[in-house]
């Protein structure tokens, strides 16, 4: 039993100086981060496939209970679908081989005209994972939230493959209009996607998006916490990122997350102690 809590990077100009140590080598900066948070979404393998090295270094940084959710390559989920990603495959799955059990979910992010006609493409791209790494598949299509039919289907084809079903609530940041530059660029940017609170796995992923206003961001996040409880209760490991507009406090929003669930489940293990922004001296 375990919580994970993170963000949706490592590296944010805002943190500098504030949260973590400024100035940081790039080698240093997951470091300092891993100090806040156990788990961050991989963003970055999105847009690009790091080398291998890369990622060895990445696991120097963080201890053995850090986990990463590393996202699949744009060219295999949107641009070729699934389809045909044998070599792309081959390469990512090589360059991310360093993170070992760090490499938590790798995460399927699917574009939103990916629909129920589509799922057969996908239980085929599940079956030919490896059975080292465990998926984490986030869809966006309607269909899926709204239609029992469609659900169901995708459930059944995610069950048959151990993968879960990323839970994206961006509810709370809907609820009302935007108030700040940040939220009005995330109004245009951010998909309204229906709430859905039902884990397939032991190991559930919520990606939760709130407000730049942190008490509204922790009012929207409550529901989260009744569920987290019941998953742990369960037996179930959860891994909660916490996201804003401008993701100014988005790792101390992340810590105040888990303070919130083990203030309930005190035999929760607690996060690490940050590292201090400046050395500390005996005088």
């Amino acid at each position: 039993m375990r919580l994970h809590v993170g963000c949706a990077m490592w590296a944010h100009k805002a943190w500098q100086g504030r949260l973590l140590a400024h100035p940081l080598p790039t080698q240093e900066r997951l470091r300092h981060y891993a100090g806040w948070c156990d788990a961050v979404e991989g963003n970055t393998t999105f847009y690009a496939t790091p080398t291998r090295d890369t990622v060895a270094t990445w696991v120097q940084q963080t201890g053995t209970d850090f986990r990463f959710v590393a996202k699949l390559p744009k060219v295999v989920t949107h641009e070729r679908r699934l389809s045909e990603v044998t070599e792309p495959m081959r390469v990512f799955l090589d360059a991310i081989a360093p993170l070992g059990p760090r490499a938590h979910a790798l995460w399927v992010q699917l574009p939103g005209s990916f629909g129920p006609d589509d799922v057969p493409t996908l239980a085929r791209f599940l079956r030919r994972l490896p059975a080292t790494y465990r998926a984490a598949v986030e869809v966006r299509h309607p269909a899926f939230f709204t239609e029992t039919r469609a659900t169901r289907l995708l459930e059944t084809v995610l069950g048959e493959a151990d993968a879960e079903w990323v839970s994206f609530d961006t509810t709370a940041f809907f609820a009302a209009p935007p108030t700040s530059d940040a939220e009005r660029d995330a109004w245009t940017k951010k998909p309204r996607m229906p709430l859905r609170t039902h884990a397939l796995t032991d190991r559930p992923i919520v990606r939760y998006l709130g407000r730049d206003d942190a008490d509204r961001t922790v009012e929207g996040w409550q529901h989260w916490v009744d569920i987290t409880v019941d998953w742990l209760r369960e037996g179930r490991s959860p891994t909660m990122f916490v996201h804003t507009p401008d993701n100014v406090d988005a790792p101390v929003l992340a810590r105040r997350f888990h303070d919130e669930v083990r203030a309930r489940v005190p035999d929760l293990a607690p996060l690490p102690e940050p590292i201090p922004l400046e050395p500390t001296t005996l005088f």
